[in-house]
């Protein structure tokens, strides 16, 4: 059995459906999973990775856990215990959902210093464990849904910064990949987009996916600043607009790890586009 947690976020829910398209059983997990939310034939759980004891019952009987980031919790999470869950259930297989901020901002708490004590606690579980780093998400776009749907606009700062962002559906590929094939035991994989993106590019892409112009409107980084600190704490805040704003040449590097899994190149923004489109119309 492999379980699934974050099951219904933009990694999870791609997993889910992967997973049980090659067939074994498969639970997906989350604060709140239904039946609604999964494919036939796919177990549902709630559970709280904030609240390890709760994961004993889902984790029992299973051979491979897929362990996702913690999102906005990722600070209140207690990797060692879960981990110590997932053993004593029966886990031998682990695939963490980590960040390339480990390595592109070590020195910040919130996207390098965090991820890399549950990196830490993972290496030294004695599981066989496969460490994710997906840089920036095609879905964050998400973000300029309502204004693309109420007035054909998308504001954002550093309209001609280019990021490698990638499709969630790849990540989500890969780690069906390493979940199911032998091979991909101690090896950290950097997963990017073919190509680097700017903001302004990305407003062309929804516009050709809806098939009339999206208007890009640049933000100053006050602008922006302000704005994200409505719902992000001041340091993942400064941290994220230096990240967009002066990316370092590890952040814009081009990763050729999707590929050495998949056999393939990863897909591009424009694809992520039309596949979602229906969220901007």
């Amino acid at each position: 059995m492999i379980v699934v947690t974050g099951a219904t976020g933009n990694v999870g829910r791609p997993l889910v459906r992967a997973l049980a398209a090659v067939g074994g059983q498969v639970t997906a997990v989350s604060r709140g999973v239904s039946d609604a939310a999964v494919p036939d034939g796919v177990r549902e759980r709630q559970a709280d990775l904030t609240d390890p004891e709760s994961l004993r019952p889902v984790l029992d009987g299973a051979d491979a856990l897929f362990l996702h980031d913690g999102g906005a919790s990722a600070h209140l999470l207690s990797p060692r215990d879960i981990l110590d869950i997932a053993k004593a259930g029966g886990v031998g297989r682990i695939v963490l959902l980590s960040s390339i901020g480990v390595a592109t901002r070590p020195r910040s708490a919130s996207h390098g210093g965090m991820m890399r004590a549950i990196e830490d606690a993972v290496r030294q579980s004695d599981l066989d464990w496969t460490i994710l780093r997906p840089g920036a998400f095609n879905s964050n776009a998400y973000a300029w849904a309502e204004t693309v749907r109420a007035h054909r606009t998308v504001a954002a700062p550093f309209g001609d910064v280019g990021l490698p962002t990638i499709d969630p559906a790849d990540i989500a590929e890969v780690a069906a990949a390493a979940l199911h094939e032998d091979g991909h035991a101690g090896q950290v994989y950097e997963l990017t987009g073919p190509a680097l993106t700017t903001p302004r590019q990305g407003a062309e892409a929804l516009g050709d996916a809806l098939g009339e112009p999206v208007r890009f409107i640049e933000q100053t980084r006050e602008e922006a600043r302000a704005q994200m600190l409505r719902f992000m704490p001041e340091a993942v805040v400064e941290t994220t607009l230096d990240a967009i704003g002066e990316p370092n040449p590890a952040e814009q590097r081009i990763s050729p790890d999707v590929e050495r899994v998949l056999g393939r190149a990863p897909r591009t923004f424009a694809d992520w586009a039309r596949r979602n489109i229906a969220a901007f119309r």
